[in-house]
């Protein structure tokens, strides 16, 4: 079987292609020859029919959301519903990361409950598995891992975050630069860490690497190369250790490419907001423009609580300066496990902050939005509001439940709303405005944008 990697850049496009260009409104050669070129990654599991959406260059920054149960909190119902409402509230996809209970369980369950393409990080089903019948992460077997990548591959997970650039070198920098403030805060990144140190072997997924892409290609599965070493704090953001597994990481998806596996690079999880364009810059030139995933990024460590807004400020910039993939925050990050609610708030600010991005990096593709909200406001239009707004729903709740006196108006302004106050004095303007730009379309923009 040709994965769509290589049928793209044989010219051929694919009913997969023909959808992601759909859910972007761009046309399905344009999706191909991003494929082609390693610039974009879509769906390709044939093992389980998902939503495809592209993921990569020119196209709108897409938002992941994150679920799954824990060791302390194993409540199979709530994640169900946490994946339904990641889903209804525009999640562009599904990564679900659940170690604690029956794994394999809970994953079919979410497989099934939802439409969306579904990642994971198989890293963590084995060393949970090896720890529950050893009781240490360092006694697991570099077979058990490929396999447990094999089986869930089976399962059709769209795309897997495989944590290949740990290696020897990359920890001997961690090391020299006299490890980190914030520690190492990757769940996977600390597995592999324990194994390696203890053992004193290189990683498995780095060492047979060609195993891994054999695995990968075989069941058409987007190799997500993960962030084992992001930062988890903003005084360790871009420092020696990140850079060097980035390196590795690029490299690693070079010749995966090569290979006719997709693959996304991870990006980094603390970062203060002026190392954010160097790092996407970074991450795009060092890997041939392959997808960007920022994990957040959380832009400061002094919001507990409202982690789900300091990621939302990092996303908005990451998405401008060209990140193409950001998985969401929720407001319990480093607190607890979410509830469906916190999914909600975390999809809803990850959804916000990127279409502000996009509307810098995509420009009128996406400000067009924006502008008929603006008209609709200014018209008193409150139908096409909810209709336009990121969230309907949210609107229509909140001014249903504070309905004003005069229906054209809500309570902040009431009688004294200085739309309605002035829109009689300037309707001849903005008939002036339309006819202007009918017999000059191609001239300078009207600021009044009467339409």
């Amino acid at each position: 079987m040709k994965t769509q990697l290589e049928r793209a850049k044989e010219g051929e496009i694919t009913p997969q292609m023909e959808e992601a260009a759909g859910y972007d409104n761009v046309c399905p050669e344009f999706i191909r020859e991003g494929v082609a070129r390693g610039w974009i990654v879509i769906h390709g599991n044939p093992h389980r029919k998902s939503r495809v959406v592209g993921i990569g260059k020119g196209l709108r920054t897409k938002v992941n959301a994150s679920i799954g149960t824990s060791p302390d909190i194993i409540d199979i119902e709530m994640e169900v519903e946490k994946a339904r409402t990641a889903e209804k509230y525009g999640a562009d996809t599904l990564m679900e990361l659940s170690t604690g209970g029956d794994l394999t369980s809970i994953r079919a369950r979410v497989l099934k409950a939802i439409n969306l393409s579904v990642g994971t990080v198989p890293l963590y089903q084995a060393a949970i598995e090896t720890i529950r019948k050893t009781e240490s992460v360092v006694n697991m077997d570099p077979d058990f891992l490929f396999d447990t990548i094999e089986k869930q591959a089976e399962e059709g997970i769209s795309f897997m975050a495989i944590h290949c650039g740990v290696n020897r070198l990359v920890l001997e920098r961690l090391k020299k630069q006299g490890y980190r403030f914030g520690g190492l805060v990757s769940r996977g990144g600390a597995f592999l860490t324990a194994w390696i140190e203890h053992n004193q072997k290189e990683n498995p997924l780095y060492e047979q690497i060609d195993r891994l892409i054999d695995i990968m290609k075989r069941h058409d599965v987007i190799l997500s190369l993960g962030n084992g070493l992001r930062a988890g704090a903003v005084h360790d953001s871009t420092d020696r250790a990140q850079i060097q597994e980035l390196i590795i990481n690029s490299e690693i998806a070079e010749y995966a490419q090569s290979r006719g596996v997709q693959c996304i690079v991870e990006g980094p999880g603390h970062i203060p907001i002026d190392e954010i364009e160097a790092n996407v810059l970074l991450q795009k030139r060092l890997s041939n423009n392959a997808p960007f995933y920022m994990l957040g990024p959380i832009t400061t460590d002094v919001a507990p609580g409202y982690d789900h807004i300091s990621s939302a400020i990092g996303a908005a910039l990451s998405s401008m300066y060209g990140a193409d993939f950001i998985c969401y925050v929720t407001p319990p990050e480093h607190l607890a496990l979410p509830t469906v609610e916190d999914v909600r708030e975390g999809v809803m600010a990850a959804r916000i902050a990127t279409h502000v991005g996009d509307m810098v990096k995509l420009k009128d593709k996406i400000k067009d939005r924006d502008l008929k909200m603006a008209v609709a406001r200014r018209d008193l239009d409150w139908e096409t509001q909810y209709n336009t707004a990121i969230s309907s729903e949210r609107a229509r709740e909140i001014r249903k439940s504070r309905p004003p006196m005069d229906e054209d108006t809500c309570t902040m302004c009431g009688k004294l709303c200085s739309l309605k106050t002035v829109k009689g004095y300037y309707q001849p303007y903005l008939e002036k405005g339309r006819k202007k730009r009918a017999e000059t379309p191609n001239g300078p923009k009207i600021p009044t944008l009467a339409l």
